[in-house]
């Protein structure tokens, strides 16, 4: 698969790179040649931030293990994913490694998660019969990752109070709503896939749950100030980490564990992981660059502008479709282009707002593929990035939907 999408990416690129020749732009050759060589410089930064981080986490991982601890965390969870994975044996690590990951994400915690999903990824690695194909579990653990409901998406209040927006944190509810609609429509088209039954007691169970409880905060945060939601998040999300770090350390000093060996043992695993990243994002980032570089996306805005208009729709929302569009590829170009779009239109202008709730309910699905399945050196992706893809459109298609219902 991955290899076909990188083919398509070039071919696209090479194709929008024509077009804007033929139209008299030729500083789309200088443009496209940069892109190349700053995606090799981006990769190497990206996969050198990652050393200090992942070797952190792989440490504290190793002494959470040795203390027990982890296994304790996937008893929370547990009974939920041995039904959405039944080929992972119950008490297996990884239950462990992918609860404390989807926990982090929930909570927004972006330093934490990254690295507890790719040991979570590592652990589910050792049950795979064929190391270069990504098993039922990989796949979905991938797609809950790329579609995972964020409770507070703190960044994009802030960009948006920079930005001068009356309230910044208005766009709280449609970004709940719309993530939440990835997440479901995610794990659904895995379960079609996969042939899972959802309709069961355990998962209707977890299911009702988590909406209640999203229900719950919604009447405690929906009608917060801005200040007051980035305190509880900086509160919880600090609390949490630390509150886990000391846990770590301490239980597992107190039944005797070599704290300090394990540590270096689990910041060496973390190391080398970084370092074989290298490739696999570099790859990936190439193939961005050159569709950003090209044009080939403003083509297929144009594209969409003039399909909307043709059936008589409302195109304002294509206004902040490069946020969109962009952020299934690069986190940072989506945030570039949601800045810029509310720069241009306003933070509290439709497009503004639309660009927020895009910003704040999908995910970077190529980039977490690459990295997530470069890891463990699985090349054969089946169907994880078509089920990412479709969970990624339904958070759009839901933004917009949500958008257009609460401002108009």
């Amino acid at each position: 698969m991955l290899n076909r999408v990188w083919f398509v990416f070039f071919i696209t690129a090479a194709i929008a790179i024509i077009l804007q020749l033929f139209s008299g732009n030729s500083q789309v050759l200088s443009a496209s040649v940069d892109a190349i060589f700053s995606s090799a410089k981006l990769a190497a930064e990206i996969a050198i931030g990652l050393v200090g981080v992942l070797s952190l986490w792989m440490g504290l991982m190793r002494i959470g293990e040795k203390a027990g601890l982890v296994s304790r965390f996937a008893q929370v969870l547990e009974p939920l994913l041995s039904r959405l994975m039944p080929e992972v044996p119950r008490g297996h690590p990884a239950f462990g490694s992918v609860t404390m990951n989807l926990t982090a994400n929930f909570l927004g915690l972006d330093n934490a998660a990254t690295p507890l999903g790719l040991k979570a990824m590592q652990d589910l690695q050792t049950l795979n019969p064929n190391k270069q194909t990504a098993t039922n579990a990989q796949i979905l653990f991938l797609v809950l990752n790329t579609s995972s409901v964020t409770l507070v998406p703190v960044t994009v209040f802030l960009y948006r109070a920079q930005q001068g927006a009356a309230a910044p944190t208005d766009v709280f509810l449609p970004i709940l709503l719309a993530t939440t609609a990835s997440t479901l429509v995610g794990l659904s088209v895995v379960a079609w896939f996969q042939r899972i039954r959802l309709m069961n007691a355990v998962v209707l169970g977890y299911g009702a749950l988590l909406l209640s409880s999203l229900a719950t905060l919604l009447m405690v945060l929906g009608a917060s100030t801005t200040t007051f939601i980035s305190e509880f998040s900086a509160i919880a999300g600090n609390g949490i980490l630390l509150c886990l770090i000391f846990s770590f350390v301490l239980i597992a000093a107190f039944k005797k564990v070599a704290i300090y060996d394990e540590f270096v043992e689990g910041a060496k695993e973390g190391f080398q992981l970084s370092i074989n990243l290298i490739p696999y994002l570099l790859a990936m980032l190439l193939a961005i660059a050159l569709l950003r570089a090209s044009g080939a996306l403003d083509y297929v805005l144009q594209l969409l502008a003039y399909c909307v208009q043709a059936f008589g729709g409302d195109i304002r929302f294509v206004d902040a479709m490069p946020t969109g569009l962009m952020k299934p590829f690069s986190g940072s170009g989506a945030r570039a282009m949601m800045l810029e779009t509310m720069s241009h239109y306003g933070p509290d202008s439709f497009a503004g707002r639309l660009a927020a709730v895009f910003q704040g309910s999908t995910e970077t699905t190529f980039y977490v593929l690459a990295v997530y399945f470069g890891s463990v050196g699985i090349r054969y992706t089946r169907h994880a990035l078509t089920c990412g893809l479709v969970a990624d459109a339904a958070g759009l298609i839901t933004a917009i939907f949500v958008c257009y219902w609460f401002y108009g």
